[in-house]
C-alpha cells in the first residue's frame, strides 16, 4: 500500500482547515502498488491497468471502471521512472487494461466533485506531468508505449493513450475513445486531450471539435480514419496482434544502439525525517513557516569525492547506482517539490539556497557530461532536466537567494535562472561566486525548448551572445554584468532588503501570482508541452470555479444524479 496519509480536503477551502494535518507522500514501490501490474519478456514489458476500486486515497468514492485518483497516478509516474533505471533492457511498453469491457473510464469523477479547487488543479497537473515524463522516456530513452485499449477508453483515459506513441482500440462494436468532459461535465480534458488531438496527432480541428463533444465517442474504422488510434484488432486477436506490433516496434527501437547489454539500477527509498517543519533529506532540506507563509528549500552540492568517483568511468557510475549525488539530490528535490505542492497549500513563498563549493559543481558537472552517452548517465541527466521542469511549473514564488556559503553554478545555478528573483551578495571580502557549465547551454531545456539561460535574457540578445561557451567561475560582479542577477546587494543592505522583498511578495494576492508568474516563466514561442501547462494553469484553472462545472447547478456536481445541470449561457 503507498505510504501515505490521506489527504483531501474534501468540502473545504485550505484556508478552512490545517493542511499540515494532512499529508501526502509519494514515495512508493512495486511491493505496494495496488493498480498496476508489470511484468516483463526481453525488451517488451506489459503494463497492466487493474485499478482497485476500494483504493482510493480516501473513502466516500469507489474506482469504478478503472477510473483513478491520484494514488494511481502516484504508482504510474513510479512504474515509468523505474522502467527507464531499473529495466533498460525495455524497448518496448505495452499499456493494456487488466478489467473486461473497459480500459480505463478516466479520472474519478466523484473524486473530482469532491475536492477542492487546489486539489483538482494539482492532480490534473501531477497527471500530465507524468504523461510528459512518459513521452519523454520515448524521446530520451527508446523505450515506446503503445496503447492497447481492450475496452472502452474515455477521458482521462483516452489521455493516457494519448502519451503513447501508438494506440490501438478493440474491435468489437462497442470499444470507444472518447474525450467527454465538455458534454458531460462541463470542464476541458484536464490532463493535455485537446492539445495532443492536435498537436501530436495532428487531428484536423474541425473532427477534434466533433470528437470533443461528441459523448458516446468514437469506435472502429471511424476512429482509424480520424486517427484517433492508430490500428484496430479484434477481440479474439487483440493480445495476439498488440504483442506482435510490440515486437516489431521493439526490435527497430533496437537499431543502432550499440552499447551492449543494459543492467538496471534499483531506486531505494528516500526516508526522509520529519522534525516539526522541517523535512530533511540527504542533500535537500524544506522547512517552512505557516504564519509568515514562506519556505527554505536548500540544496547541497557534491563532494570532490562524487567527482572523482564520476572520474572512474560507466563502470563506477553504475556501481553508486541510486546513490550517486546527481541522482539522488534531484530525486530529494523532486520529492520535496511535490510535498510542497501538495501539503504546504498556503506556503507562497520558497527561498532556494545552494550550497557547497561552485568549483567542484563545475568539476561534477563536467565529469557527468563526459558519461552521457552511457545508457545511465544519460537517464541521470535526462532526470535532472525533468525536476528542473517541475521547479519550473510549480505554482510558488521562488526567490534564489546567493548569500555566504551558497554556490549556484552549473546544474544548481538552473535553480536560481529559474526562480522568479535571483538575489547575490556581494561581499568583496568573501566573494559569493556563481559559473557556469554544458548545463547552461541546454542540455536541461524547460518545457518550452529554450534553456533557462535563454529565457532569463530572452529580451536581451546581446548579454546571451557574450555568455554563448562561456564556462566557469563568475565573481559578484561579472555575475551581476554577465545578467544573470536579478539585485546585486552589499553586506550594509543585505538583510534589510531582503526582509522587504520577502514581506512584499507575502502580502500579495497569490490568484495573481500564479498568473503572473506563469506568464513570466516562459517568454518565447510555444511548444506543445508549455501549451498544455499554460492552458491547464489559466483555462482549466477558471474553468473549474466557475458554477456552470462546479456550481451547486453545474454539470460536474451533477454528474450521475437525475437532475439536469443549469447553465448561465453568457459567453464571458
Amino acid at each position: 500500500m503507498l505510504r501515505m496519509a490521506v489527504s483531501f480536503f474534501a468540502g473545504m477551502d485550505s484556508a478552512d482547515t490545517n493542511d499540515n494535518e494532512f499529508v501526502v507522500e509519494f514515495d512508493t514501490d512495486p511491493s505496494r502498488y495496488r493498480h498496476w501490474r508489470v511484468s516483463y519478456d526481453g525488451p517488451v514489458a506489459h503494463l497492466e491497468m487493474c485499478v482497485d476500486p476500494d483504493g482510493g486515497m480516501k473513502p466516500g468514492y469507489e474506482l469504478k471502471l478503472n477510473s483513478y485518483d491520484l494514488g494511481v497516478d502516484i504508482e504510474l509516474a513510479d512504474v515509468v521512472r523505474r522502467m527507464r533505471f531499473e529495466h533498460p533492457e525495455v524497448r518496448t511498453v505495452m499499456v493494456t487494461s487488466g478489467t473486461d469491457n473497459v480500459f480505463c473510464a478516466g479520472a474519478n469523477i466523484h473524486m473530482l466533485a469532491s475536492s477542492t479547487h487546489a486539489w483538482k488543479v494539482n492532480f490534473c497537473k501531477f497527471t500530465n506531468e507524468t504523461r510528459c515524463e512518459l513521452e519523454d522516456a520515448d524521446a530520451y530513452s527508446r523505450q515506446v508505449y503503445l496503447c492497447g485499449a481492450n475496452g472502452t477508453c474515455a477521458g482521462g483515459g483516452y489521455e493516457l493513450a494519448l502519451a503513447c506513441r501508438e494506440i490501438y482500440l478493440q474491435d468489437d462494436g462497442s470499444s470507444a475513445v472518447s474525450l467527454p468532459e465538455v458534454p458531460l461535465l462541463g470542464v476541458l480534458p484536464g490532463t493535455g486531450g485537446l492539445t495532443r488531438l492536435v498537436d501530436k496527432r495532428k487531428i484536423r480541428r474541425d473532427r477534434a471539435d466533433v470528437f470533443s463533444t461528441t459523448a458516446e465517442g468514437i469506435r472502429g474504422k471511424k476512429a482509424v480514419k480520424w486517427r484517433l488510434v492508430d490500428g484496430i484488432y479484434p477481440r479474439s486477436r487483440f493480445m495476439e496482434k498488440l504483442r506482435a506490433r510490440a515486437a516489431t516496434v521493439a526490435a527497430e527501437t533496437a537499431e543502432g544502439l550499440g552499447d551492449g547489454e543494459r543492467v538496471g539500477i534499483k531506486l531505494g527509498s528516500l526516508d526522509p525525517v520529519m522534525e516539526g517543519s522541517t523535512r530533511t533529506y540527504r542533500y535537500v532540506e524544506l522547512s517552512w513557516d505557516d504564519e509568515a507563509r514562506t519556505a527554505n528549500l536548500t540544496i547541497k552540492g557534491p563532494s570532490a569525492e562524487d567527482v572523482a568517483l564520476l572520474g572512474e568511468g560507466a563502470a563506477a557510475l553504475h556501481r553508486a547506482g541510486d546513490q550517486l549525488w546527481a541522482l539522488r539530490a534531484f530525486r530529494e528535490l523532486d520529492d520535496a517539490l511535490l510535498y510542497l505542492r501538495f501539503n504546504l497549500h498556503a506556503i507562497g513563498l520558497c527561498l532556494v539556497r545552494a550550497v557547497g563549493d561552485a568549483a567542484t559543481i563545475l568539476a561534477h558537472d563536467e565529469a557527468l557530461w563526459a558519461l552521457r552517452d552511457g545508457w545511465l548517465g544519460n537517464e541521470v541527466l535526462r532526470h535532472m532536466a525533468r525536476v528542473l521542469r517541475r521547479f519550473d511549473l510549480s505554482s510558488r514564488s521562488f526567490f534564489a537567494l546567493g548569500d555566504a556559503g551558497t554556490a549556484f553554478a552549473g546544474c544548481l545555478l538552473e535553480l536560481a535562472l529559474a526562480s522568479d528573483r535571483f538575489y547575490l551578495l556581494d561581499d568583496p571580502d568573501h566573494p559569493v561566486q556563481t559559473g557556469l557549465s554544458v548545463f547552461n547551454e541546454g542540455t536541461m531545456p524547460m518545457t518550452h525548448g529554450l534553456s533557462r539561460v535563454q529565457a532569463h535574457l530572452h529580451g536581451e540578445p546581446e548579454l546571451l551572445e557574450a555568455l554563448a561557451g562561456r564556462r566557469g567561475l563568475l565573481d559578484p560582479e561579472e555575475s551581476d554584468d554577465a545578467g544573470l542577477v536579478t539585485v546585486l546587494l552589499d553586506d550594509i543592505d543585505w538583510e534589510d532588503d531582503i526582509r522587504v522583498a520577502i514581506e512584499e511578495r507575502a502580502s500579495l494576492s497569490p490568484d495573481a501570482l500564479t498568473g503572473m508568474e506563469a506568464n513570466l516563466r516562459f517568454p518565447g514561442a510555444e511548444n506543445e508541452h508549455s501549451k498544455i501547462f499554460a492552458r491547464l494553469s489559466a483555462w482549466q484553472n477558471w474553468i473549474f470555479i466557475r458554477p456552470n462545472a462546479t456550481g451547486g447547478q453545474g454539470a460536474l456536481s451533477l454528474y450521475g444524479k437525475p437532475e439536469r445541470p443549469t447553465f448561465d449561457w453568457k459567453r464571458v
